[in-house]
This record gives structure tokens, sequence and C-alpha cells, in this order.
């Protein structure tokens, strides 16, 4: 393509426009798990830039592609021969009002810094798990993170966006202003345009306690059955995942149970989570919030993980039966329970465009390998899923590395789609926002 008409893009902006060729462009081109080889990368450092760089693509016909933290699982965050707004410049955190706890944070952020800031302050959010993925991309999907039993989803503790719109408007979003639009950005992703800053609201918490159990393999079955009767009456302050690895030659690979609770009271709700089987080691560590965020290691190289999400209702001995016997014939998939119940299922199904309520699981598998070995794969993995379907519905947005149409219905049931459907036509008529779990706008009968 002619780079002259981004030689006057760059300057219209206070950020700058990379190209092939230029020293940041090898990269900034990928994301976490995909390769990219857009056009250019523009590097927003304010909403006139974004609003530069959507009005520009627009003009050049140019699809775009929206990256905060590089964590895109599908690969949203970038894309071949389209524009690249790249909102990781966009990184403050500010502390609007102190005693209400309302904090202004920048889509480019990552967890960490948000952490650390809140941390400063004896405040802290309950945002995801690890300390690299982006403000932005999480907070629209949903946010599961360690204190959601206690506080709700990351999304459930916005309270304000401002965005830029395809028409390229700035719009403010909250339940005082566009409470339409408000609704569809928590739960329904980029489809609405791309958000320049974010409203939340901490809680004060300085330290959890944080720890891991391991069990061996052979104990599986046992011990996810009694995690998830124990997680069922656990007080809202506790949170845990349960993962498990593929089968290692002949040996079953361990299963750890790890878990936060909010607070440094939790040791009564802690030990049940200490004695579901036979452990092998066992840390409980009283730590600073920010602590809790793992790194994201990096991939092997040319892999490209199969993701897959589905919320359990009841995560009954029959569920946990039937996954284990299934999961057994895979040596690349991995396995994560992440427990749900608390403030989670308290908000009304229909008061964001997150729509699942009322589960007690969500499960995630993660099939390891080059793009080549998860197609060979597929099939069984397709089959394996299909095998769990009496038991799981829904799907997680921020969990899907690829997000067809079962996918995508699965993470908007009907009555829920529909409304993103209208929101969807109001502020994205032409659909410019499509490299997300895409919601088409609705047909003009429908608005």
């Amino acid at each position: 393509m002619n780079h002259e008409p981004f030689t006057a893009l760059a300057e219209d902006l206070s950020g700058e426009v990379v190209l092939p060729g230029d020293e940041t462009y090898e990269e900034l081109r990928h994301v976490f798990s995909r390769k990219g080889e857009p056009a250019a990368v523009v590097r927003c450092h304010g909403t006139d830039d974004v609003r530069a760089a959507v009005l520009f693509a627009r003009e050049q016909g140019l699809e775009i592609s929206v990256r905060s933290g590089k964590h895109s699982l599908a690969g949203y965050g970038t894309g071949r021969g389209g524009l690249v707004i790249d909102l990781s410049p966009m990184n403050t955190v500010e502390l609007l009002d102190a005693e209400r706890h309302r904090v202004r944070v920048g889509p480019g952020a990552v967890w960490s810094e948000v952490a650390a800031f809140l941390a400063g302050h004896g405040l802290a959010f309950s945002s995801g798990d690890t300390a690299s993925v982006g403000v932005g991309g999480l907070l629209l999907g949903g946010g599961i993170g360690w204190t959601a039993r206690a506080d709700g989803l990351a999304l459930d503790n916005m309270t304000a966006a401002e965005l830029v719109t395809a028409d390229g408007r700035v719009v403010r979003a909250s339940a005082e202003d566009n409470p339409e639009l408000f609704w569809a950005l928590r739960g329904g992703g980029g489809n609405f345009g791309i958000v320049t800053s974010f409203e939340i609201t901490a809680r004060p918490l300085e330290r959890v306690q944080y720890g891991r159990v391991v069990y061996p393999g052979t104990e599986a079955a046992e011990v996810l059955k009694g995690w998830a009767r124990h997680m069922r009456g656990a007080p809202d302050a506790l949170m845990s995942h349960v993962t498990l690895f593929p089968t290692r030659g002949d040996t079953p690979a361990p299963i750890t149970v790890i878990f936060c609770y909010a607070g440094d009271d939790g040791d009564e709700a802690i030990a049940p989570l200490l004695s579901l089987g036979t452990a092998e080691s066992k840390t409980v560590d009283l730590v600073p919030v920010p602590q809790v965020l793992a790194p994201s290691g990096g991939l092997p190289p040319g892999w490209e993980p199969t993701v897959r999400s589905r919320f359990v209702p009841e995560c009954g001995d029959a569920f946990v039966d039937a996954v284990l016997a299934g999961a057994g014939a895979f040596r690349t998939l991995f396995l994560e329970f992440r427990s749900l119940g608390g403030a989670v299922n308290r908000v009304p199904e229909d008061a964001t465009a997150f729509a699942h309520r009322g589960s007690e699981v969500l499960m995630n598998t993660i099939n390891m390998g080059t793009r080549e070995e998860n197609a060979a794969a597929a099939p069984a993995l397709a089959a394996f899923w299909e095998s769990l379907a009496p038991y799981v519905r829904g799907a997680y947005s921020n969990f899907l590395s690829e997000a067809d149409e079962e996918d995508i219905a699965a993470a908007y049931p009907p009555a829920t789609y529909a409304r993103l459907q209208a929101v969807k036509r109001a502020y994205d008529p032409e659909n410019v926002f499509s490299r997300n779990p895409n919601v088409k706008p609705a047909p003009d009968a429908q608005v």
C-alpha cells in the first residue's frame, strides 16, 4: 500500500504510525498467540488519536483491529492488511474520588499496573488473574478475577466509559448517559466503539490469603468432586480454580487447587481445600493483592492453542466423571475450572450483556500445539465438548480462540443478542468494529 496517506495521518497524531520495515513493527504486529501483517500500527496517545485513526481507516477502506494488552486468543488485536489501533500507550491510572474509591483507567493499562497503583491507596479491584492482560479487552468481556465471588465480575464494577464510535463521535456511557450503550459495553465487547477510558469502583483491600495444593492425578475425580461440593457453600470471600494438565506418559498429571481469600481471616474457609485428597504439596501465604496476578509465560514457537469455554450450572459428580473420562483421550488438553457463585450470580441475568449468571463453574479447555496439530485434533475436541452438552451452557467470550456462529450464540442468548443488535445498529450500523466476538447490526425491521 502507498505509504503517503500514513505520512499525512502521522502529522495529525500525538502518537506514532509504525509501518512495515520500521524498527518496532516486528514487535507490534503480533499478539500473544497469533501472527499478523497489518498495513500499519497506530500507537494512540489519547482520544483524539483514536478518533483520527478510526476516521482514517474508514476513508482508506482499512479493516480495524483494536489492541490493548495483546492477549486476544483469537488474534483480534492484529490482522492482515488492515490498521491496528494500539491503545497500549494510553495506560494512565487516576484516582478520581478517594472516599468512594472511584478510579479512571486507560484501556491500554495492564492489570499489574492497575493493581500496583491501587495498592498504593489501600485498594484492590476484581480484574483477571494475569498481570500482563490489558484492561480494555477484559473489562468489556467480563473479568473473572480473584475476588469475583466477593465483588462480582470486573465489568460489574465499571461505572462509566468514554468511547469513540464508528462515525468519530466521542460518547460517554453510564447509568445516566446513554444507558443502553452502557448495558451493551458490559459484556458485549468491542462491538460498539473503541473505549478510551473506563471509570471503575475499587474496594479497600490490602492483603489476601493465597495458595495452592497439589494432589496426585490418580485422585482427580475425588479432588474435583470435593472441591465443587465445598465451593458450593463457601463464603463469598473465597475464590478458587482447579487446573489439570495433560497426562505425561502413563502417569496422570497432578491436579492443582488454587485459592484466594479476600482478607486475612480465611483459615476456616480454606481448610477443606487442603484435605481433598493426598496432598503432595501445599502453600498458604498472606500476600499483597498485586502478588496474586500471575505472569503470562510465552508460548513455544509456532503454537496457536485452541481455547474453548462453557459454563456449568451444576458441577455434580456425573459432570466430573464425564469430563475426566473424555479428557483422558487427549495428550495435549489442559483443563481449568473456575468457581463462580457469590456476587457474580446475584446480578440479574439481564442487567448486563454478560448473561451467564447462576452457574457454579466456568470450564475452560486449552488444546496445546501448532495450528496444524490443533486442526488435526479439532474433530476429537468437538466430540469431547459434544459429550458434555447435557452439563454445560453458554460461553465466555474472553476465553475463545475462535468465535464461530455456535460460540456467538452460546455467548449471547437470543434475548441478549437481539438487544445487542439494536445497540450495534445505533452506534455501528456498518459493522466497522467487526474483529471481536461479533454482533451483527439489527436489520432495519428490527430497530
